[in-house]
């Protein structure tokens, strides 16, 4: 199967799920609750997309669906809103979470060689589950690579449902919150142009870092967790008191430290020995001049 082929496949799946989660919201059963309804829906088309990977056999079906979701939920939210919600704030807010869903789906697009991929991590995730117990590999797929990572991003679409909300008007920490916002989807942008740059040209063994990778070796974790930020920030922005706009974030930040990163460092070590330089010399998340090692 080719690349257009693939890419089509995993929209069509997209389109279905959405869809159907869709016609839950106008024509299923009101839970009393704009959030619960959304998650529903968002959960409904998740399964579609999971029905998708199993056909296929390939996981990775899901992995754009994490950009793809939000603006949409966000309309939902907006569209359907109760109270005095600031429309401005929204907007400027919708703005930023336009420009990251485009930017990150554009990368996925950019990148995504086919449906004969799927992403490295799954393969032995997949294989452990299997090695315990053959029936719960189906499980491990659905509830860790499809369930769980949206309900992650679900939470970090929490701030979006208080700015639906709440009418508070447009203040400086809305300024900063699209300082952060804009400023995490430009940092994202630049490493992955670098890294994209460096693997048409590295060499066996050969480790990145140059540019943003010289002063973190996960710069683009570091921006995607400054993007989930500024949507807390405008939550906050929206409802000082509603602290927990920023359960997103620090779900994101927990993620990034106590998962992804330590699984691709380990890969890191393992395939390119001189990854370990990079280790005594750059910082691991947020960005900072490189240490200097003896000479």
């Amino acid at each position: 199967m080719g690349r257009t082929e693939s890419i089509a496949r995993v929209a069509a799946s997209y389109v279905v799920g959405l869809g159907l989660g869709a016609i839950w919201l106008w024509w299923g059963p009101d839970t009393g609750h704009l959030w619960l309804d959304g998650l529903l829906a968002d959960l409904i088309a998740t399964l579609v997309v999971y029905a998708a990977s199993r056909l296929h056999r390939n996981s990775s079906f899901y992995d754009a669906y994490w950009s793809v979701l939000p603006p949409f939920l966000a309309l939902y939210w907006f569209v359907e809103r109760s109270g005095d919600a600031t429309e401005a704030r929204f907007w400027v807010l919708f703005a930023v979470l336009v420009l990251w869903a485009v930017r990150l789906t554009g990368n996925w697009v950019y990148g995504f060689p086919g449906l004969h991929h799927e992403d490295w991590r799954y393969g032995p995730m997949k294989e452990q589950a299997k090695g315990t117990a053959p029936a719960l590999e189906p499980v491990v797929d659905l509830m860790g690579i499809h369930v769980i990572p949206t309900v992650q991003v679900f939470l970090g679409m929490v701030p979006v449902y208080v700015v639906t909300r709440e009418g508070r008007d447009l203040g400086w920490l809305d300024a900063v919150a699209v300082v952060v916002g804009v400023g995490a989807v430009a940092l994202e942008t630049v490493a992955d142009l670098q890294m994209h740059r460096f693997g048409r040209t590295k060499q066996p063994g050969q480790v990145m870092d140059q540019g943003l990778w010289a002063w973190s070796r996960h710069p683009n974790y570091f921006g995607e967790f400054s993007f989930w930020l500024s949507l807390g920030l405008f939550g906050l922005a929206a409802s000082p008191s509603s602290w927990w706009s920023l359960v997103g974030a620090v779900a994101m930040l927990a993620m990034f430290l106590g998962a992804s990163i330590p699984m691709m460092e380990k890969r890191s070590l393992e395939r390119r020995p001189a990854y370990r330089d990079v280790v005594d010399r750059v910082p691991l998340f947020v960005p900072r001049p490189p240490r200097r090692t003896a000479s």
